[in-house]
């Protein structure tokens, strides 16, 4: 555990964040079923990011209990403000934010959340979405000599962002969201996801809990944060990161990249040295400066901080003190 992290755990008494070994925050689990077969999870997982039954029994059940008890608690708050206004709005999506670094595996944890959340009775719809969709197309990035810098917070649509979840916030039905594709490393123009008033908004992607740069007028400036109910931190050393992000890089040279339309086709032409001594460096030049610059600073900001050991599973859980 790196100083950072242990730092969570130090003067306990001040902490914002209740600690809990794998085994305690396990037994938090109760009498919640398991509703997910090995099958199952060996659909939900991505590449290179292993996750098993004992996974989902010790982590997510108790934090898919967590969760329906914080939604459904927010759902009666919701009812009864609406009461005290006289007000007949739709229901309003429980969004939950998910953040953490490249190859952290932060889409399989939002497959599992899905797929139990899903299955509790009061939060039957379940949708996700990532920021990739709102990055700059790439002629725009390379208009603005930002191309690696793509996935640092200059890289995305801001406003398009904040609307999109403005509108899901405020009840919208049938809110477009862009897709991006990870082939072709673009945009994908024209086309779009629909989301339509789920019970739950799993919102995922790096830099999702950072705030924005105040400005010098005093004008308000919205958060991506402020629209969440709950957010998690997947967290790992930077040194297992690496490790996890060139593993899956050398695989991909072996499936995805060698796809004719894939934006990497070329590192899978290249020899085994070259292409480790690449998948280093992009991790260096550009995942690290970001995980350093502006994704690990938001730690602190989540309700909860998932921490990974060297086998992919989680060694310890941080809840944040209501």
């Amino acid at each position: 555990m790196d100083a950072q992290a242990s730092s969570l755990g130090t003067a306990a008494e001040l902490s914002p964040y209740r600690l809990f070994s794998r085994a305690e925050w396990a037994a938090l689990r109760a009498d919640t079923p398991l509703t997910l077969g090995a099958d199952d999870i060996a659909k939900l997982q991505s590449l290179n990011d292993p996750i098993s039954l004992d996974e989902v029994v010790a982590i997510y059940l108790p934090l898919s209990r967590l969760l329906s008890l914080y939604v459904a608690a927010t759902q009666g708050l919701f009812k009864a403000t609406q009461r005290f206004l006289l007000a007949e709005d739709g229901k309003v999506p429980y969004i939950i934010g998910l953040a953490g670094s490249v190859s952290a595996g932060k889409s399989t944890t939002a497959r599992v959340l899905k797929a139990l959340l899903a299955r509790w009775p009061n939060t039957p719809k379940v949708e996700i979405v990532t920021t990739d969709g709102f990055l700059l197309p790439n002629a725009e990035l390379q208009r603005l000599g930002l191309m690696e810098r793509k996935g640092f917070p200059e890289s995305y649509d801001g406003a398009k962002l904040i609307r999109f979840l403005s509108a899901v916030k405020a009840g919208e039905h049938k809110v477009k969201a862009p897709i991006y594709s990870h082939l072709v490393y673009d945009i994908v123009p024209d086309q779009n996801i629909v989301i339509d008033r789920p019970d739950i908004l799993i919102f995922e992607g790096l830099n999702v809990l950072q705030p924005p740069r105040l400005p010098r007028g005093g004008q308000p400036v919205p958060f991506v944060s402020d629209f969440f109910d709950f957010s998690i931190y997947l967290d790992a050393e930077e040194s297992l990161l690496r490790t996890w992000y060139v593993k899956r890089f050398m695989r991909l040279r072996e499936t995805a990249f060698r796809d004719p339309q894939s934006f990497f086709r070329k590192y899978a032409e290249i020899g085994d040295d070259e292409a480790l001594a690449t998948a280093n460096g992009l991790w260096d030049r550009i995942n690290l400066a970001n995980l350093r610059e502006n994704v690990l600073p938001t730690r602190p900001r989540a309700n909860l901080i998932l921490r990974k050991g060297a086998d992919h599973r989680i060694e310890e859980v941080a809840l944040r003190k209501l």
